[in-house]
């Protein structure tokens, strides 16, 4: 079983737009039962960063974002065992990608390249 971060666009090209946003994160979302269904657990950085914002009265448009969602993603990738890198432009998922190549992780570039989990004992 493999812990995948699934690393695309989320603000990028949206102008700041929340329904922009919310299409995006639907786009990251698609990947995780695919995911889920092969046998792994798969993560967003934004499942964690957005309701640490929320609880600190802050959404993704204030200066604390900055604080929040780079460093949630980079603090996750120390759990996580690969990252599955969605098309698209993004300054965020790029540093994702970095720091998974850093940490010696593998990085998918489509939900298939990822292998089924093995069942312990088999």
């Amino acid at each position: 079983m493999t812990r995948p971060l699934i690393a695309g666009p989320y603000q990028s090209g949206t102008d700041g737009e929340p329904a922009a946003m919310e299409a995006n994160l639907r786009r990251l979302e698609e990947a995780a039962w695919p995911i889920f269904r092969a046998g792994h657990v798969p993560m967003i950085g934004e499942w964690v960063a957005l309701p640490v914002l929320r609880s600190a009265g802050a959404t993704v448009h204030d200066e604390l974002a900055a604080d929040v969602l780079y460093p949630t993603a980079q603090r996750l990738l120390q759990h996580c065992d690969a990252v599955l890198r969605l098309p698209g432009e993004s300054r965020g998922a790029d540093q994702d990608v970095a720091i998974a190549q850093r940490l010696g992780l593998p990085v998918y570039h489509d939900v298939a390249e990822i292998p089924p989990a093995v069942a312990a004992g088999r």
